[in-house]
């Protein structure tokens, strides 16, 4: 009876795990179906409109996606080749960048959101709730307003930024050591703080066009994002990716709680603020090219963790699909909403994860425990 009982559990986790294996390749799937759709609409809109057929065959011109000579220009030299065309240097130039840093931004916000829910088990945490953007945001935004020759560098400050925030939460937190909801109050306290100070430096902004630049940047905006911004953020998302899905092992361990994550000889607490700190490398990445872009860290991971559950690899993977196609999505409507206006794309976030926001608050009666 032990072995037929033993040999139906066996069978029915095999069962669990090809069926969360399925689900994530159709959130991959849909995920590159929106993107490339996305793309497409992106490109094809502007001054210099295109057909939906011209944007595509400019996009996936074979002779530009597989050339070095392109990729080495764009991301090393920040030149363009001078046989370019002028729908070529339109869209490859102009408006292809904004897509790669709203894909870079997306990945970066949903996976740091994953790993901020695992680490508090709180499905609630994300980097706004724990003071990592505010406290990354305001070294931006004084770089952006008294410093801008450390632009290049914007990343590491903001890291830097994000560190001294989740010290201080930490800090605040600890009680003989720190638990979940410990955490997330006392990242609530420290973001409305240095929230506060971030408005504050407008008062000290003499230049009007630093203020719109800024206040854009608040919102959450991938308006004029270039190669520069691609050079900027996509370095350290790759470190930051690579270090996450490195980590997943560690992640599965603090899921499973304290006692029994130290039971099986994790010390949690180091683990919980090394693994922290790739979560704050990511966000950093993220805020310094397209500032503070809301919800994506929060709904994203849990719109993937109904799906996939609770395995870490396979939601930080749903996440690194989701969370591009639902930013560079967002994006486009950002763009179209009102054209010629073009809002943040912090704004369309906002209008999309607050009611869903709700909408879980409705439904499940436990939301917060993950």
């Amino acid at each position: 009876m032990s072995k037929v009982s033993d040999s139906l559990a066996e069978g029915r986790a095999r069962w669990n795990d090809w069926y969360a294996t399925s689900r994530l390749a159709v959130i991959a799937l849909a995920s590159v179906l929106v993107l490339i759709a996305a793309t497409i609409l992106q490109v094809s809109f502007g001054a210099f409109p295109l057909t939906l057929a011209e944007a595509w065959h400019t996009v996936f011109d074979p002779e530009v996606v597989f050339s070095v000579e392109v990729w080495r220009s764009f991301l090393l030299t920040g030149g363009v080749p001078d046989w370019f065309s002028q729908r070529q240097l339109i869209v490859w130039n102009i408006r292809l960048p904004r897509i790669i840093v709203g894909v870079l931004v997306g990945a970066n916000l949903a996976v740091s959101g994953a790993i901020f829910q695992i680490i508090t088990r709180n499905e609630l945490a994300s980097p706004y709730v724990l003071g990592i953007s505010d406290g990354a945001g305001l070294v931006v935004l004084v770089t952006l307003t008294f410093m801008t020759s450390l632009l290049p560098v914007m990343p590491v400050l903001a890291a830097v930024g994000g560190t001294v925030a989740f010290l201080i939460v930490y800090l605040i937190a600890w009680k003989n050591g720190t638990s979940p909801v410990r955490l997330v109050l006392a990242g609530v306290v420290v973001g409305t703080v240095f929230g506060s100070v971030q408005r504050a430096l407008f008062f000290f902004i003499d230049d009007l066009s630093v203020v719109m630049s800024a206040q854009a940047w608040l919102a959450g905006s991938l308006l004029g994002t270039d190669w520069e911004q691609v050079r900027i953020a996509l370095p350290f998302t790759v470190v930051a990716l690579v270090l996450a899905f490195a980590v997943s092992r560690q992640l599965d361990v603090l899921l499973l709680g304290e006692d029994t994550a130290s039971a099986l000889g994790m010390p949690v607490e180091r683990v919980r603020f090394a693994v922290a700190g790739i979560a704050i490398l990511s966000t950093a990445a993220a805020i310094a090219v397209a500032g503070l872009v809301g919800f994506v860290g929060l709904i994203v991971p849990h719109m993937v963790r109904n799906l996939v559950g609770n395995d870490s690899k396979r939601l930080l993977a749903g996440c690194l699909f989701l969370g591009p196609a639902l930013l560079v999505g967002a994006d486009v409507g950002a763009r179209l909403a009102l054209s010629p206006v073009q809002l943040p794309v912090g704004i369309i976030t906002g209008l999309v994860g607050g009611p869903y926001f709700l909408y879980l608050m409705r439904k499940k009666e436990d939301l917060g425990s993950v």
